[in-house]
C-alpha cells in the first residue's frame, strides 16, 4: 500500500469547485439527487405509485416525474415537502 503524505496534498475538489464558483450548484444537485434517491426507495417500500404518489400529493404525474428526476434542478421545496 502506498505511503501517503498529507502534507503534500493539493486543494480539495471543494476547493477546485468553490474557485470555479461552482459549489453552490453542485451541492445543490447532489441533493436533489439524494432526496430523488430517497424518495423512489420509500415509493418502491411501500409499493406506492407515481399515480398514487400524484393523488396524495394533490399534484399532477408529470410533478412526480419531475421529483424524481435527479438531473432536474426545478423542484420547488413545497414540492419536496407535500412527497
Amino acid at each position: 500500500m502506498m505511503d501517503i503524505n498529507k502534507e503534500r496534498l493539493g486543494s480539495t475538489l471543494d476547493d477546485l469547485l468553490e474557485s470555479e464558483n461552482e459549489l453552490m450548484e453542485v451541492t445543490a444537485i447532489a441533493h436533489k439527487r439524494i432526496i430523488a434517491w430517497q424518495i423512489e426507495q420509500a415509493m418502491k417500500v411501500k409499493h406506492v405509485t407515481k399515480i398514487e404518489m400524484a393523488k396524495r400529493m394533490h399534484t399532477s404525474r408529470s410533478a412526480v416525474d419531475r421529483l424524481l428526476n435527479p438531473s432536474n434542478p426545478s423542484v420547488t421545496l413545497d414540492t419536496i415537502d407535500r412527497a
